[in-house]
């Protein structure tokens, strides 16, 4: 199961999904999943989030055995 911090990091860095969607040239729905744990992001998608938000992928995602 994936499990992701995205939410509380895109929020303390004081951006809406749209605005991080926007920067990381995906759609705001794409952010949501995200936050959810119902979508799995590419290598490149994780990577670039983590830039923007000025964090790793491994803050910002990992899965636990569900």
């Amino acid at each position: 199961m994936l499990v992701t911090h995205l939410k509380a990091r895109r929020e303390a860095a004081g951006l809406t999904q749209g605005e991080l969607a926007g920067m990381v040239g995906v759609r705001r729905e794409t952010i949501v999943h995200l936050e959810n744990g119902r979508y799995n992001p590419s290598l490149k998608l994780a990577m670039d989030i983590a830039h923007v938000l000025s964090a790793t992928v491994e803050d910002l995602f990992f899965f636990t055995e569900d």
